[in-house]
């Protein structure tokens, strides 16, 4: 029997193996379309796993093609995987070692940075820490060759600025802030060197010296849930509450961005883009929810870095006194507008369109005065415990 199964065995790994043959390598750049690196393969209805934004006219090597994604490697040990249309392919690439040149940790009017030269615009991955709070940067393909870092006293926000390279082709960059909470950050290149724009805490810490963007789910052909009584859809209703929000955020002297002030259809590409321009400092996502058990309900609020929660909690917090049920604070939630990290920001999950008695109180309009007065009561908690 063993003779006999062998064979057919071999045969099934030499099939296996030549239907995913790697690709020959080659290189792309990111294109300007916010391209995002993916961990796998894995999908949802929030699509697969996503690692990070990169900038655009980044250097990838891809050694694998899987339907409408490319496997790309990072470094040695790292791979990760992109959109096809995130990236152009580009001929007579010299791939070459890295190493870092110096380093000028500073600021301006606005924010802190840290620059640093490469030679050359490489991939990275980021995240936040907190207790102590810290901004932790990984730029792959990249040896250290840095034999200085200028640091002056116009960086308010940041304590302390060092690296370490834990793997020959991985730098690892650690940013120590001054503050508890994070504000922000962004990475960008300037020609060939990396910037990390550090985001201040605010002076004030009063919402009428904020910028509050305000996000209405889904819009025009982007329908959302539908209530499971009166069939109303999410998008309708995400925009009145995001409206009553707006007003009563006026009524407290506050500047407030809308992505959206009508039922308009907008890709979270141009959401993010418009964000990007404003430049708010807190933005918050109004949605409803919904579950194919109908005795489900509840509110719930959504982040997906560490150094964001502190605000999702204290808005679920705030909320629960009119009646709802507590549905949970989620983390690593990969939600597009919980991806930027440019801004503190918090998915509400008001309430499920699918369970009739929140329907009920989502078509309530006593009930939208009631959310819009204890988001703002969450607000207001997040910014006294700073």
């Amino acid at each position: 029997m063993k003779n006999i199964l062998f064979p057919f065995f071999l045969l099934t790994y030499l099939c296996s193996c030549a239907q995913n043959k790697t690709v020959e390598n080659f290189f792309v750049r990111t294109n300007d379309s916010l391209p995002y690196l993916n961990y796998g393969l894995g999908e949802d209805r929030l699509g697969g796993a996503k690692i990070t934004f990169l900038d655009s006219n980044v250097v990838l090597k891809v050694v694998d093609s899987v339907k409408e994604n490319y496997k790309v490697q990072l470094s040695q040990n790292h791979s990760a995987y992109i959109e096809k249309s995130l990236v152009t392919k580009i001929d007579n690439f010299q791939e070459k070692n890295r190493l870092t040149g110096s380093w000028k940790v500073f600021g301006d009017s606005l924010y802190d940075y840290v620059a640093i030269q490469i030679g050359e615009k490489l991939p990275s991955r980021s995240r936040m820490e907190i207790n102590p709070s810290r901004i932790v940067v990984d730029i792959f393909g990249v040896g250290n060759n840095t034999n200085w870092l200028n640091q002056l006293s116009s960086a308010l926000e940041i304590k302390n600025a060092w690296f370490e390279q834990p793997e020959d082709d991985v730098m690892k960059v650690i940013i120590e802030l001054k503050h508890p909470q994070h504000w922000g950050y962004t990475i960008y290149y300037e020609n060939d060197a990396l910037i990390i724009r550090v985001k201040r805490q605010p002076k004030i810490l009063k919402l009428p010296n904020l910028i509050i963007a305000i996000d209405a789910g889904h819009g025009g052909s982007n329908r959302g849930a539908t209530g499971i009584s009166t069939g109303i859809q999410e998008k309708d209703y995400t925009l009145l509450f995001a409206k009553e929000l707006e007003k009563q955020l006026k009524l407290k002297k506050v500047s407030v961005i809308m992505t959206r002030e009508k039922d308009t259809t907008l890709s979270m590409y141009e959401r993010i883009t418009s964000l990007n321009q404003e430049k708010p400092d807190i933005l918050l996502s109004i949605h409803f929810n919904s579950s194919s058990k109908d005795t489900i309900s509840g509110v719930s609020t959504y982040y997906r870095y560490i150094g964001f929660r502190s605000l999702s909690q204290a808005i679920l917090k705030s909320m629960l006194p009119i009646g709802l049920k507590e549905f949970g604070n989620i983390g690593s939630f990969n939600f597009a507008l919980s991806g930027p990290t440019d801004y503190p920001n918090c998915l509400i999950e008001v309430a499920f369109l699918s369970n009739k008695e929140d329907e009920k109180k989502i078509r309530n309009s006593v009930f939208r005065k009631q959310v819009a007065e204890k988001i703002i009561l969450g607000l207001e908690s997040f910014l006294k415990k700073l």
